[in-house]
């Protein structure tokens, strides 16, 4: 790896504050820009109508949203402004066929894209045309939400579901592509205060505008902090990033120079056990409240990680729970456009180097009844700690780090404990992509053609250490970290079977490194038959060249003979394995469109996505290596009458060979060492509508809403589990239907206009494992706006769950894949966060 680019990345955030402190102002840009390599906001002008719904994402032009042959949504500014989305997760929330759990915080939440069966969904995000890193996955960070944030200088994101996703980026069953504004002949900015009852405060500035006749600019960006939707007792959020951007227009074409740094923490929400396994009638919202409690704890910000290296030696990381999820890095970007009579000639490079520190506190088992667990730990104390002639009569607890002086009695509280896992992972990354295409439309004796063929390439690289431990809690919000003390008969510590509240120190131990390069050839021909018909047929063709080495380890005792805790510590061998893979992919897609009439028509598409082995598979110690493809059809029929637009999609997605495979956590060992093999088909059938019904000039209603019928089928499993019972069954965490509606309300008031509007979601019921034992029950939340706008100046309040519906997402993903919760309803999980206000204030000029 070379780290000494990574170590360039010093650049301070107080950079940002000079920005708003220009003299010009700051403001939101909707002028012309430059969206991606395939396609110019000058495109979209000779494209004509209006420019909310000139897409160019999936296209080698621009195109009106209702002649192109796919599912795609744009986002512009003012409409990601009046959501006012908590998060990227939660604004993607809104669009068909993408269903979300966006109850992790800020970042590192799930987005599902409709008809594909994994977390992520491979849906792969773009900024302006390339992603920010190759994958979609690093190792505890992604290049979603995790890399991606909206602010200001966001002019409006595009959302491909299906199409020719596969053909326009890599590893993509969908395509999010964020295009940054660019600055226009005029000087505009905006200036954006956010307050939120939940410790929220955030400024976001951007300024734009001309430095010349042919040379403009852009920049702008956000700093925030905030204490939690859930609060831990420490910011959960906290950071910013910057973005800016130089574009020069040339006689033929324009060239683009871009720039962004992002450092910024946040926190990560885990489950949280809401019921009593004992009788999961009871509710423990006494002890750890549904909305507002997390296990997150100030008493987890000194934690120390031990492990053995290499060499033998006892190593020990300081760690804190408050630096969460802390993503430091820097891009910069080239785009260069040129038309030679007639020959479109695009070109895009950009390079990532990145540093991401992971702390989270991870969800293990259920909670336990406090005497059970100690009982469970006699015989092993008695064995370290007793003799013949004192014996250990008791095991007791107490706060940790106290040695006895400081009891602790469950039994006053909940009569329960909980035991859970402490992550800590360290990577730098670093990745370069660029993209080289030539268009040309030309004629022929039967129709027009339209054809783009490119090259994109990237080298890509991580490594990583990764460490797990195991601690004990109590069970309440903010817990404090537990011992488990080995009692004499006269009431003599004599040992302990944790350790300053850790149960098991580094149970899990991984280092890895790795480089990828890869290339890929594309090519795209739309074909106008007639003036109502329209074929596209494009192919992708992706080798990659993957290396790395990961450190093997072994389990080793400390030596500590006065604690349990350091028993079966992970240590590294010194000894080192080498991976090598070259894969290949083949994507292609074809499609239809019909237009009966300029408002009316129809579409259909087949493609097919490769999915590749990740660069997270050569730095594995046991890489685990299964093919991935998904074959996607799709029907659509659209209808677009002035204000008012319908699009009906169906959907068939069929993965063969689908990896529902897992590995299961053990509370013995406090390992994921328990692998649970399960290879056969995951099938979708569904159909999603998007819609806007506007009768007046003061009321619009805009929705969108997605059934499917997610199954597993032919699974095979070759661990004794029965594939029988799985086969059939609602593909785990998925439902069979959600979406949202939202009505707005227009009015003039004096001066100035005023906005009401609305936000109903619903989610369907869910299961947390294969054999949907344990229900996520279905949940509805509601959401309430206005924004009142006089001349330059905004104001709004956004309500989000008003009702303080309830309702869990995730399950408990380290346990209850395979046995379910033992409980009909979900008894453990992420729940969604309760009603929280938002005020923001903002200028434009």
């Amino acid at each position: 790896m070379r780290l000494s680019a990574r170590q360039a990345l010093a650049c301070p955030l107080l950079s940002l504050v000079c920005v708003l402190a220009m003299p010009a102002g700051v403001a939101a840009q909707t002028a012309s820009t430059q969206a991606s390599g395939t396609a110019t906001a000058e495109d979209a002008d000779a494209a004509g109508g209006d420019q909310s719904e000139i897409i160019v994402t999936g296209t080698a032009r621009a195109q009106r949203r209702f002649d192109v042959s796919y599912a795609v949504n744009s986002l512009g500014q003012e409409d990601v402004l009046r959501i006012a989305p908590r998060s990227v997760a939660d604004l993607l929330g809104t669009v068909p066929g993408i269903q979300v759990e966006a109850t992790g915080g800020e970042v590192q939440n799930i987005t599902r894209v409709r008809g594909i069966p994994t977390d992520r969904g491979y849906l792969i995000f773009q900024q302006d045309g390339l992603p920010l890193y190759h994958e979609i996955d690093g190792v505890f960070w992604n290049s979603g939400d995790g890399m991606n944030r909206f602010d200001l200088m966001t002019e409006r994101v595009e959302i491909v579901r299906g199409g020719p996703a596969p053909i326009f980026a890599s590893n993509a069953a969908a395509i999010a592509n964020n295009i940054t504004v660019t600055g226009g002949a005029e000087m505009r900015g905006r200036a954006q205060v956010t307050i939120g009852d939940t410790g929220l405060y955030r400024l976001d500035a951007v300024q734009s505008g001309p430095l010349s006749d042919d040379t403009t600019f852009a920049i702008g960006g956000f700093i925030r902090q905030h204490d939690g939707y859930r609060d831990a007792g420490f910011p959960s959020d906290k950071g910013g990033q910057i973005r800016a951007n130089l574009r020069h227009d040339l006689d033929n074409g324009f060239v683009r120079v871009t720039g962004m740094y992002v450092n910024d923490r946040n926190s990560f929400y885990l489950p949280i056990p809401v019921a009593d396994p004992r009788d999961p009638s009871v509710s423990l919202d006494p002890y750890i409240d549904y909305h507002e409690g997390t296990l997150s704890s100030p008493s987890l910000r000194g934690v120390n990680v031990k492990y053995r290296d290499g060499a033998g030696v006892v190593q020990s990381m300081r760690r804190d729970l408050a630096d969460g999820r802390h993503m430091r890095f820097g891009n910069v970007g080239l785009q260069w456009q040129a038309d030679f009579d007639g020959w479109l000639v695009s070109a895009l490079a950009g390079y990532t180097s990145g540093k991401s520190s992971f702390d989270a506190f991870y969800s293990t088992t259920n909670p336990v009844d406090a005497d059970t667990f100690a009982a469970g730990y006699r015989t092993a104390a008695n064995t370290a700690f007793g003799t013949a002639a004192n014996p250990v009569a008791s095991l007791r607890y107490a706060i940790a780090g106290t040695n006895g002086a400081t009891p602790y009695d469950p039994d006053a509280t909940s009569g329960l404990v909980l035991s859970g896992q402490y992550r800590a992972v360290e990577s730098d990354f670093y990745s370069a992509q660029g993209d080289l295409s030539v268009t040309r439309r030309f004629d022929t004796g039967f129709g027009s053609h339209d054809l783009r063929v490119g090259t994109y390439t990237s080298f890509y690289g991580v490594d990583n250490v990764t460490a797990y431990q195991d601690m004990l809690i109590e069970l309440r919000s903010r817990p404090r970290t537990l011992d488990l003390l080995a009692y004499s008969a006269t009431g003599q510590v004599l040992g302990s079977v944790t350790d300053n509240g850790v149960l098991r120190y580094t149970t899990t131990l991984n280092s890895g490194d790795g480089d990828a390069k890869m290339i890929a050839f594309y090519a795209n021909d739309t074909w106008d038959v007639t003036d109502g018909l329209r074929i596209d047929a494009g192919i992708r063709q992706e080798w990659y060249d993957m290396d790395g080495i990961a450190l093997l380890s072994e389990a080793t005792n400390l030596g500590d003979p006065t604690t349990l805790a350091d028993n079966t510590t992970r240590a590294f061998s010194g000894a080192i394995i080498t991976n090598q893979l070259k894969p290949s992919a083949t994507n292609w897609t074809v499609g239809a469109n019909y237009d009966f009439t300029p408002s009316l028509g129809v579409y259909a598409r087949a493609s097919t996505l490769e999915v590749p082995p990740n660069l997270g598979t050569v730095t594995s110690a046991q890489p685990n290596i299964v093919p991935t493809k998904a074959r996607q059809y799709e029907f659509g029929v659209k209808a677009a009458f002035g204000r008012n637009y319908l699009y009906a999609t169906g959907f068939y997605t069929q993965f063969d060979p689908f990896n529902a495979s897992f590995v299961a956590f053990n509370p013995e060992t406090g390992r994921n060492d328990q692998p649970v093999p399960f290879v056969g088909e995951a099938q979708v059938l569904g159909a999603e509508v998007d819609g806007r019904f506007a009768p007046t000039d003061w009321f619009a209603l805009v929705g969108s809403v997605t059934y499917q019928e997610p199954e597993y089928r032919n699974l095979e499993n070759s661990a004794g589990a029965d594939p029988g019972a799985v086969n059939g069954n609602q593909i785990i965490r998925e439902p069979k239907f959600f979406g949202n509606l939202r009505p707005t309300v227009t009015m003039d008031v004096g001066r100035g206009q005023l906005e009401l509007y609305g936000r109903f979601d619903w989610v369907g019921r869910r299961y947390v494992d294969l054999f949907n034992r344990t229900r996520l029950p279905a949940y509805q939340t509601l959401g309430l706006g206005a924004t009142l706008t006089v001349d330059e100046w905004r104001f709004q309040v956004v309500g989000d769950n008003i009702t303080n519906a309830r309702g869990l997402t995730e399950g408990n993903p380290r346990t209850d894949q395979l046995g379910g919760q033992g409980s009909s309803d979900a008894i453990y999980g992420r729940p969604l966060f309760g009603r929280n206000v938002r005020f923001i204030l903002s200028r434009s000029w």
